[in-house]
């Protein structure tokens, strides 16, 4: 089995390669590539990745390379992550629709959509190089927004699934707090990425008993504290909600605590630290002596992306049928949206892709919502894939955070500005 990581030269990567030594026995594999541009980073990151294999007793083989054709010559599956642009564009994406008094973030809101400009047609290019050398391949998108991003994927007849980690960070925050080990919790996970709801949290498996009530009376404080929400608001909804959420339930207070970025004496963006934390975990990656992911990397985010990638790309690879949470095709499984939508429930995984499972009708509190937002992500996709300022003005327009004219107008003409050697048609 071989496997190929493109944008491998991420810091995060030795996540992942930890990941698969500690777990070769679900996902074993012979070859692991990891593929990137900047050759310099791929350097260290490939070095203490050989080494974390090698401390493990990984008997697989690890090896880089700039040359993307190359790099995924023959893989079995394909994992993305990309940031095009870097932490630079980040840092953009999280500050300039602050001038707006609209929130500033990469996946969500006007920074979201520059990101989508920017990588729909990056990860396009990559998709079809792959299924040129390799047909039958798997791609597994983490390249946020992961929700556009694999619907792009998709509609464009790649085989593809979408994954985030947020489901696997409840599953296992919850296990934690219940004491029990995560395979014994399940989740009623149902949304779009970065705007989902934990309905139930069940012991045993999806058929177990409901303990959602149990963890809000006795742990309600600690993951309102985690989610940065009111104890209030859960114990009024009942439910869990993703903290991407505190964009929209929150969103003024949000902007209120995002505007200090952007003045004078100005705290640095969560772009500005990660871009430190990235510069200091490549001067440790550089140690010759470094053989393990250093705990550093755990404030770098992404927490439990390993175990997911790892999980994923077993179903599809070992074909097992196993239920994971994944984004992929609505295929009728939320009635009040288009087929060709995507979303993130759980899905029975097998060489086949991901099946979603039927869920219980979505509670016309997230439904409107849930509409809302699929609306917005099918107007940045044809924004996306055909260019023009009038379909950027729209997909603002459109997006519940943004939703007046004035502001779509600005804000459009400041993405196209701060992205236009990004975009080739502007």
């Amino acid at each position: 089995m071989k496997l190929s990581v493109v944008g491998g030269g991420s810091t995060y990567t030795p996540e992942l390669v930890d990941g698969f030594a500690r777990l070769r026995d679900v996902l074993p594999m012979e070859e692991l590539v990891l593929v990137d541009p900047a050759a310099d980073r791929l350097e260290l990151v490939g070095g203490l990745a050989r080494r974390i294999f090698a401390k493990q007793g990984h008997p697989g083989r690890i090896s880089w390379t700039d040359d993307l054709d190359a790099g995924v010559d023959g893989a079995d599956a394909v994992l993305l992550q990309l940031r095009v642009g870097g932490q630079a564009t980040r840092d953009q994406d999280e500050t300039w629709p602050l001038e707006c008094g609209c929130v500033g973030q990469e996946t969500t809101g006007a920074g979201g959509l520059a990101k989508a400009l920017r990588t729909v047609p990056v990860v396009l290019d990559i998709a079809e190089r792959v299924r040129r050398r390799n047909p039958d391949a798997w791609i597994v998108d983490f390249t946020n927004p992961v929700g556009i991003v694999t619907r792009a994927l998709l509609t464009a007849g790649h085989r593809a699934v979408g994954l985030c980690n947020v489901a696997i960070g409840f599953q296992r925050r919850f296990a934690k707090l219940l004491g029990v080990a995560p395979d014994e919790v399940s989740l009623d996970h149902v949304g779009l990425n970065h705007l989902t709801w934990e309905r139930a949290v069940r012991l045993g498996g999806p058929d177990g008993a409901d303990v959602l009530p149990r963890l809000l009376a006795e742990h309600g404080d600690a993951i309102a504290e985690h989610l940065r929400m009111p104890r209030a608001l859960l114990d009024r909804l009942g439910v869990v909600p993703s903290y991407y959420l505190r964009y929209f339930y929150q969103h003024d207070a949000v902007v209120r605590e995002l505007l200090p970025i952007s003045g004078e004496g100005a705290k640095p963006s969560r772009a500005a630290e990660v871009a430190a934390i990235e510069r200091r975990l490549l001067q440790m990656y550089a140690d010759p002596a470094l053989d393990e992911k250093p705990e550093l990397l755990g404030k770098r985010g992404g927490a439990f992306y390993s175990e997911a990638a790892v999980d994923l790309t077993s179903s599809l690879l070992r074909d097992t049928g196993e239920v994971r949470i994944v984004n992929t095709f609505n295929q009728g499984t939320l009635p009040f949206l288009p087929d060709d939508a995507v979303i993130e429930v759980p899905a029975a995984v097998d060489a086949r892709g991901a099946s979603p499972l039927p869920v219980s009708p979505l509670e016309p509190l997230y439904a409107g919502l849930v509409a809302h937002v699929t609306a917005y992500e099918k107007l940045a996709l044809e924004a996306a894939l055909k260019g023009g300022r009038e379909r950027v003005f729209d997909a603002l327009l459109a997006h519940p955070l943004i939703g007046q004219i004035e502001y779509a107008d600005k804000l459009t003409d400041t993405l196209i500005a701060h992205n236009r050697e990004h975009l080739a048609w502007a």
